[in-house]
Order: C-alpha cells, then sequence, then structure tokens
C-alpha cells in the first residue's frame, strides 16, 4: 500500500512538472511571436528609411525583429545635392552625367552601411530610374517606372516572407511624387495577396512641439485613404537610457543618416525628428489595429537596465 501511494505520489509530481513545463513553454511562445515581428519596409530612395529608423533599431536591436527593405530607384537624381560628397568620393558627382554614372553604386553602399546600424537584414533595389523631383505621381506611374516589372517583383517579396507589417511613408498633397508612388504600389501589392496581409502603416517623423500632421491620404487614389486623419501609433526617438538617463535613439539615427554621406541636405535633418509617427490605413483591417498598439507599446518599453557605477552621482 505504502508502495503504491509513493508511486501515486511520484506520478502526481511528474504531472505538475509537466504542466509547469507545458505553460513555459507556451508563455515562451507567445513572447516570441511578439518579439519576433517581421517588416518590410518600401521606399522610393536610399536615405528614406532614416523615417523609420528608430522605430527599425529598436525592433531589431531590443526584441530580435526582421526588418527588410525594397527601395525603388537608386537616388540618381540626388546628384544636385552632392556638392560635399565630390571630394570624399573622388568624383564630380554635381554634374548631371557622372552623377547618374557613379551615384547608383554610390549610394547602394552608403544605405547598406545605414542598414547595417539599424539592423537591416535584406534590401532589395528594384532599379527603377530616378528621373527628377515632381509632386506628381502620375509622372511615375504613367511613365518612368516599369510598372508591372516593380508590382511583380514586390509580389515576390510579399509571398517569399510572411510579414506582419509593411512600412511607407506617409502620402500627402506635398509629399515627393516618387514617395507618393512608392506608398500606392505599396498598398496595392499588399491588396492583391491572397489570404491574410500584412498590416500597412505610413510614417512621418515630426518634432514633439508641433501639432500632429493631419491627412486623409490622397483623395486621387482611395486607396490611400486614412478615415482618422491623425497618427494612432509613434516610437519616441527621446526615450532615453544609459548613465544619468543621457542618451536616446536620436544617436542612432544621426549616426544612420551620417552614411548617406552624398546627400548633403540629409545631414541638416539630424536631431529634427522627436517622434516617428504612424496612421493606419483604412485598406487594412479593423482588427489589426491591436496588433499595431501591441507593437509600439513593445517598442515603448525600456530595455536598458539602469546604469550606476560606485561613488559616481
Amino acid at each position: 500500500m505504502m508502495q503504491f501511494s509513493a508511486t501515486r505520489m511520484c506520478c502526481h509530481r511528474v504531472k505538475k512538472r509537466l504542466a509547469f513545463a507545458l505553460i513555459l513553454v507556451f508563455l515562451s511562445t507567445s513572447a516570441s511571436a511578439q518579439r519576433g515581428t517581421r517588416v518590410l519596409v518600401v521606399d522610393a530612395h536610399p536615405d528614406d528609411e532614416t523615417a523609420y529608423a528608430g522605430t527599425i533599431y529598436k525592433l531589431t536591436h531590443d526584441f530580435g525583429g526582421t526588418v527588410d527593405l525594397c527601395v525603388i530607384t537608386n537616388g540618381e537624381a540626388g546628384y544636385k545635392y552632392s556638392t560635399l560628397a565630390e571630394s570624399y568620393y573622388k568624383l564630380k558627382l554635381t554634374n548631371e552625367d557622372t552623377g547618374r554614372k557613379y551615384l547608383p553604386r554610390i549610394r547602394h553602399q552608403e544605405l547598406e552601411n545605414a542598414g547595417t546600424i539599424i539592423g537591416l537584414r535584406k534590401i532589395f533595389f528594384l532599379d527603377q530610374r530616378d528621373n527628377r523631383y515632381t509632386l506628381d505621381p502620375h509622372e511615375v506611374l504613367d511613365s518612368n517606372w516599369n510598372i508591372p516589372d516593380v508590382k511583380s517583383r514586390l509580389r515576390k517579396i510579399l509571398t517569399e516572407d510572411k510579414y506582419d507589417f509593411v512600412f511607407v511613408l506617409m502620402p500627402t498633397d506635398s509629399t515627393h511624387g516618387h514617395h507618393k508612388a512608392a506608398t500606392i504600389l505599396a498598398l496595392e501589392s499588399v491588396k492583391d495577396l491572397p489570404g491574410p496581409h500584412p498590416i500597412v502603416l505610413a510614417g512621418s517623423p515630426s518634432k514633439k512641439s508641433t501639432p500632429p500632421r493631419a491627412s486623409t491620404g490622397l483623395a486621387e487614389f482611395p486607396i490611400t485613404h486614412i478615415a482618422s486623419g491623425q497618427p494612432e501609433f509613434a516610437f519616441d526617438r527621446t526615450q532615453s537610457f544609459g548613465f544619468h538617463h543621457a542618451l536616446n535613439y536620436k544617436v542612432i539615427v544621426n549616426w544612420e543618416i551620417a552614411e548617406h554621406k552624398s546627400q548633403g541636405t540629409m545631414q541638416l535633418g539630424m536631431n529634427e525628428g522627436d517622434i516617428e509617427q504612424y496612421y493606419y490605413f483604412d485598406m487594412n483591417p479593423s482588427d489589426g489595429r491591436a496588433k499595431a498598439f501591441a507593437l509600439f507599446d513593445m517598442l515603448a518599453k525600456n530595455t536598458y537596465p539602469e546604469v550606476t557605477y560606485p561613488g559616481i552621482k
């Protein structure tokens, strides 16, 4: 009888331990699923990714997320802003012929360097022509880019990697036509996917002292519509950490901007943006907001322990 009781007790302990282990596995799996968020960024030019640099860095470095970037053009029309880069690269880049010849290779490398800083896993270059600055997306969509090729390659990228989110730049009437076109093509490519779609968010950096930019998208392109007209999510680049909380994520954004040396005006954006704001497109499922809120709640957590040094205040 004693032996039977001992056996029952032993089995009971084993069952309890097994149940506890299963709970731990469940909790670990749930945490991993949240931490392992997968994002595709779709932009028109090398350097557009700076708009989301803080979000990308924290997601990849602190929470084990995966971020890939698809950049549609090589940014060769940026030759006009390459004056200071001429001595650095030892090329007369402000000459249009020279700039258009060499800037694609240069800007590829600059983006690779910047991507290493913020933790990009892959960069897809679609090599479309960066013709000139324009506000008109039709100039890009109707005659500048090879739209069937762009959409085919976007579809392939989106199909091969099951992304949770797609980040694009916020389309407004005053936005560069290339940025508008990139966002439109990303939205159309996501909408055409079979099965569950990734959630598409539009990013726009801003100062804390500036009211959020109100925009409902582009009237001519209903797919860009944003009924709320306001950002619903944000990453705060000024969240502080380190000794005396002297550091924040604007440092990382500055490092990232500094890699784009061929684009002199980019450097003027250092320390400018305090917040990376995100808008929720109407084409997204309404229940996707909870997933987006969970992502940005996670990114708001300070993952760095308090730093102190004995005898130092």
